[in-house]
């Protein structure tokens, strides 16, 4: 459908571009997105490359098509697609939980608007091609949506306890939420890039949470001073309300899907453990 709509507005006067038109109006149709009576006239117009359809729509008190989506909100819903297909394969109830927020996001409302980063373009290729080895689809559909995402840094922790190297070594990106491209209520979904070795340090927040890590392995644990447990890439991290939770990013890049079910807009907080710096030196 956004393939179509994008097609049917062609601009004028482009050779060919007249049955560009009728091919788009064409699916459209059998998509049930324009009557037989469109149709008709983007026919009557297919041959004339300079011909617009619209003052001819209205003067049949016809319809005409709804504008074509923003750049980039194909690729985006592509990735919003392959993603929620990905979470019906992993288990537990966070996945399940995230799924049903997707579900509750309405269409495309804001337009993208992308935002490159240094940290992006330097770890997002080596964290897709290891992607590439085992969700091929997937990491195709995020490759192609990120020049489209808005990428940015988490800024809500106190500088003197989240350390120096949290700041610079990490950005997200946020598909489903609030200012998003796809709109949902109290609720945040994304992707989520860590550069290699970086210790994210323990927190916690009133948002339930699920991490679900498309690179591996990594080190998590859920109170501070516990003992780390190295978990694979696809082995989902649920992270109940005010759960402190901690990540040793190992030699790959971290890059995961985050979603946040509830309670977005509360800040998360660092909780600080006594063991941070030998962690920091650790390499998994």
């Amino acid at each position: 459908m956004s393939d179509a709509l994008r097609l049917i507005h062609t601009p004028l006067g482009q050779r060919g571009s007249g049955r560009v038109r009728y091919g788009a109006a064409m699916a459209l149709h059998g998509s049930g997105g324009l009557s037989e009576a469109a149709l008709e006239v983007y026919r009557i117009c297919s041959p004339l490359d300079a011909q617009d359809p619209v003052p001819m729509l209205m003067e049949r008190g016809l319809t005409p098509p709804p504008p074509a989506p923003p750049p980039g909100t194909a690729a985006l819903r592509h990735l919003l697609d392959e993603a929620d297909s990905y979470l019906a394969g992993l288990p537990g109830e966070g996945p399940a939980e995230v799924r049903l927020g997707l579900a509750r996001g309405g269409p495309a409302t804001n337009p993208p608007s992308p935002t490159a980063h240094p940290l992006v373009e330097e770890h997002l290729g080596d964290a897709l091609a290891l992607l590439e080895r085992t969700h091929p689809a997937l990491a195709l559909a995020i490759a192609a949506a990120t020049p489209h995402l808005t990428w940015t840094t988490y800024d809500e922790y106190a500088p003197d306890l989240i350390g120096d190297s949290f700041p610079r070594s990490h950005a997200f990106a946020s598909l489903v939420g609030g200012e998003a491209p796809f709109h949902a209520a109290d609720f945040d979904f994304g992707l989520f890039l860590i550069a290699p070795h970086l210790l994210y340090r323990d927190r916690r927040h009133k948002a339930p949470e699920l991490y679900a890590p498309l690179t591996g392995p990594h080190g998590w644990r859920f109170a501070p001073g516990a003992p780390l447990v190295i978990k694979a890439a696809h082995e989902p991290v649920w992270n109940d309300a005010n759960q402190p939770h901690l990540t040793k990013v190992g030699p790959n890049p971290l890059l995961c899907f985050f979603g946040w079910t509830a309670d977005v807009n509360e800040p998360a907080e660092i909780v600080p453990a006594p063991d941070w710096a030998a962690l920091e030196a650790l390499r998994l």
